[in-house]
């Protein structure tokens, strides 16, 4: 193949794909890949006649390559008590992932193609509208669109050993993530990033273009590395989502975001006896300017009358963290998910340029517990976001210097229980409660705290 007809493909790749996936995703792409009927299990095709496949279509497009997946969630959540309002809000997002392998379309070694999409409907957003706060409640809310996300093609080499990813990813993706929290409802991009980065960084419902390398020299350990255009929906006023409405903004000339990950893995596989251990360390470093919390360039403070009121600008910002996923017992014959696992993320950043400069958040797992029921999962976790020093600072001092009657922001924590029930493969309904301390809209607390339940809804093909 030469380069003119090898470039002719990958655009027409691009835009059929496009087409296709536009109205629907999810941000992280399934890590279980399609078997030899074009499904990723679990899927409710699997329950259907024919494998819901009732023409061949699916399958054949899985001999050349082509897989997709469609899933739907829903939410139907209360805030009962506290908060801003008490409520209730019916959330949606049909979501739709493409995989185009073209080594087995085009004979083109090691190259593969990925895009997705999603379709956002709501009667209003559990968090924003209801909970206040900054913490998230349901990780799906987000405003009403339809979107892209990623899309992008990814080329492995080293024998497979190595990839290079390009196009439009989001970091939220492969990057600061537990996989044993994917159960909760609250497991989203750490709320540390989401509130310090511009427009919340490359992660639901935002992507934005970017590469990514990354190294697998043995099954037990991988390394990667990224850099993001730095601010997927852009300056200006409002909603960040707003701003970027469709996902097709495409920005290339924002000052970068550098992430970098390493990752150790034990006892992963299947047939592994042991324990499952996965330890993750990481950092991100954003190249920009961003306004400090507390001190304007006159050297006082910004809740003082007498300051300019503009505030020092800071060169750059920060963060480190860690993931650990650690399972506790593992029956016999169970995978790395199963039995009894917890896991733990911490995260630190400068206090005088961040809202949060302190994340915490953890919880256990229990999967395959309960006699009869070997997909049913349930737990408890935790979220805890500290406001930095100088955002309790700047409210010391408006408390101080300009005589105003304002709480001190102090922290956000919130509580899930959650209880996963699997109606057929690819199908499960998961009741959930919630607790929150201390929710917080802008620079008030909404109230000292807020109880939310629901149920959750999958379905998965």
């Amino acid at each position: 193949m030469n380069s003119v007809d090898a470039t002719a493909l990958m655009v027409r790749v691009a835009w059929i794909a496009t087409s296709l996936v536009v109205g629907a995703t999810c941000a992280h792409a399934d890590d279980v890949g399609p078997d030899a009927n074009g499904i990723t299990s679990p899927s409710i095709a699997t329950s259907l006649p024919y494998n819901g496949d009732y023409y061949g279509t699916r399958k054949r497009l899985a001999e050349h390559g082509v897989t997709y997946n469609l899933i739907y969630t829903n939410d139907v959540l209360s805030n009962v008590s506290g908060g801003l309002r008490r409520g209730t809000i019916d959330q949606g997002k049909f979501e739709a992932q493409l995989t185009i392998d073209l080594e087995k379309l085009a004979d083109w070694k090691g190259l593969s193609f990925y895009a997705n999409g999603f379709q956002i409907h709501n009667t209003g957003r559990i968090r924003r509208d209801y909970v206040g706060g900054m913490n998230t409640i349901a990780a799906i809310e987000a405003v009403p669109t339809t979107r892209l996300s990623e899309m992008w093609f990814e080329q492995k080499f080293w024998d497979g050993k190595a990839s290079f990813r390009i196009g439009q990813l989001a970091a939220d993706s492969e990057f600061f993530f537990s996989d044993a929290s994917q159960i909760f409802l609250q497991t989203d991009w750490p709320t540390i990033t989401a509130v310090n980065l511009p427009s919340g960084g490359p992660a639901y419902p935002l992507s934005t273009p970017g590469v990514r390398l990354k190294f697998d020299p043995n099954q037990n350990l991988s390394v990667l590395l990224a850099m993001f255009n730095g601010d997927p929906a852009g300056p200006g006023p409002g909603d960040e989502q707003l701003r970027n409405r469709y996902g097709l903004n495409f920005r290339v000339t924002d000052p970068p975001l550098f992430i970098g990950e390493l990752q150790v893995k034990n006892n992963r596989e299947k047939d592994a006896k042991g324990l499952a251990t996965t330890l993750k360390l990481g950092g991100w470093v954003h190249t920009g300017t961003f306004d400090d919390k507390r001190f304007g360039i006159d050297g006082i403070s910004l809740a003082d009358p007498a300051s300019l009121g503009i505030p020092v600008r800071r060169r750059g910002n920060s963060g480190v963290y860690g993931v650990i996923d650690q399972q506790l017992y593992r029956p016999a014959g169970a995978a790395a998910d199963g039995g009894i696992s917890v896991f733990a993320l911490g995260s630190v950043s400068p206090s005088d340029r961040n809202l949060v400069d302190v994340y915490a958040s953890g919880g256990m797992v229990f999967a395959g517990m309960v006699p009869g029921r070997p997909d049913d999962k349930f737990g408890a976790s935790v979220i805890y976001a500290r406001f930095s020093d100088n955002i309790r600072g700047f409210d010391m001092d408006q408390i101080a210097l300009a005589g105003l009657p304002l709480s001190v922001r102090d922290y956000e924590l919130n509580l899930e229980l959650t209880y996963v029930a699997q109606i057929i493969p690819g199908w499960t309904i998961q009741p959930d409660f919630q607790y929150i301390w201390h929710p917080t809209v802008g620079d008030q607390p909404s109230n000292r705290y807020a109880v939310v339940a629901g149920v959750r809804s999958i379905w998965r093909y």
